[in-house]
């Protein structure tokens, strides 16, 4: 099993290519579903979750082909498969995804539970009942989700949350509204710009949609979806994440394809910490050589504080003078990494859904364990402040959401490698 070896104390400097983001491109991909023709997708990141969704499709009759330049070419060849299959789905949450466009276009899906992080419980009831509320049945058999419909007919849709809107939800109801008779409502949709960037592809392939990016999407129906080329948007959580790496190494970045816009409550946080965010022409530039501020941050759904990037920034508030609080408000259990932190010299104290961070005047490497995607990258980003070593375990974790991270970093003057454990 591989793992990183960081030696902190290297200043950040020099430019990142911000990749195409993966939670825009995992329900992309499954979008194909809906369509005839060929779908051409670009600034698609070469992940691991991209890697399971090219090896779900296929078992569903989706050709996915990937070109020298990257591009995803991907055409539907065969309609009878609807069964999405534990061996696959258990590994991505983002599976569910294909719920919604099989149930549309073949009028039958059968999806396995879906695996994921361990970042706490994330039940898709609301998928189910949304879909319900289309017109289908829904039974559950061995473990799988099982829904059937003659024909899906346009609703009123309401997808609060206990914890707010739920984007793959929003995904799902967005998806099989595409092709249902009539029109659908959904409200308190989620806003992130990757349930728009979902939207524009689909309107590319003739969907009818308005409202995208607001709490209100209203689709018309259509008889049939056509093939449609599409750019996937940057990756504002990556991009964030060397936000946050330029911050806690007194760095200079300059992030490219980055879009200060879609992560405006982030950039405000920073500010508040005492880091200089900057937009460029190509993207955003960060730097960091004042003294580090506490804060107060709360987790929220879009335009809020994003949950993905709450355990990098706490990575960072550890080391910042004074005491600072963040609260989980989207999965409250989503603090697996305090623990590690706390073995790298961090003071933290988690309290409920809060976690109060005192600043400390530096991190020492140690051996830690990554139990999730994002935790992965707090404790990289820690270690690239420690002092001495720090060995990172289970980095399989970062590999579902960082396109090489590690080639990355070590271009902007990190000292950090993998190796095989």
């Amino acid at each position: 099993m591989d793992q990183f070896e960081i030696v902190g104390g290297n200043r950040l400097r020099g430019a990142v290519q911000i990749s195409g983001a993966k939670n825009a491109a995992l329900p992309i991909m499954a979008a194909a579903i809906l369509t005839e023709g060929e779908t051409v997708l670009h600034n698609v990141p070469d992940l691991a979750d991209v890697s399971h969704m090219q090896k779900l499709l296929p078992r569903l009759g989706v050709k996915v082909s990937r070109e020298e330049s990257g591009d995803l070419r991907l055409r539907v060849e065969d309609e009878s498969n609807c069964h999405a299959e534990y061996e696959l789905v258990n590994k991505m949450r983002a599976s569910v995804c294909v719920m919604g466009p099989l149930l549309a276009r073949r009028r039958k899906a059968q999806v396995a539970m879906p695996g994921g992080c361990a970042i706490g419980d994330r039940p898709i009831n609301l998928h189910i009942a949304a879909l319900q509320a289309l017109g289908a049945d829904f039974d559950l058999i061995n473990g799988d989700v099982c829904l059937r419909a003659k024909r899906l007919t346009g609703k009123e849709l309401f997808l609060g949350g206990p914890f707010g809107s739920s984007v793959t939800a929003t995904a799902n109801v967005l998806m099989a509204a595409t092709l249902a008779e009539g029109q659908t409502v959904i409200e308190s949709a989620a806003c992130e710009p990757e349930v728009v960037d979902l939207a524009e592809f689909l309107s590319a392939c003739g969907a009818q949609i308005r409202g995208h990016g607001t709490p209100r999407i209203v689709v018309d129906g259509v008889e049939e979806l056509h093939g449609a080329e599409h750019t996937v948007i940057p990756d504002r959580i990556e991009a964030g994440t060397f936000m946050i790496a330029a911050a806690i190494t007194n760095g200079d970045l300059n992030l490219n394809g980055a879009r200060v816009d879609d992560m405006l409550a982030v950039v405000d946080r920073l500010r508040l910490i005492g880091v200089n965010v900057e937009r460029t022409e190509t993207g955003v530039n960060v730097t960091s050589t004042r003294r580090l501020e506490p804060v107060e941050i709360t987790t929220q759904p879009y335009p809020g504080f994003p949950t993905d990037l709450q355990a990098q920034i706490m990575a960072l508030l550890c080391i910042a003078d004074g005491n600072s609080t963040i609260t989980e408000k989207v999965f409250p259990d989503r603090f697996l990494h305090v623990g590690e932190l706390g073995r790298m010299g961090a003071h933290l104290r988690k309290e409920g859904p809060t976690v109060t961070i005192q600043g400390v005047k530096r991190l020492v490497g140690a051996p830690v364990m990554a139990s999730d995607l994002r935790a992965s990258a707090a404790l990289i980003l820690a270690g690239l402040v420690a002092k001495g070593m720090t060995r990172i375990d289970r980095i399989y974790h970062i590999d579902r959401g960082y396109e090489r991270i590690e080639e990355k970093l070590a271009g902007v003057g990190a000292e950090i490698r993998r190796v095989s454990g």
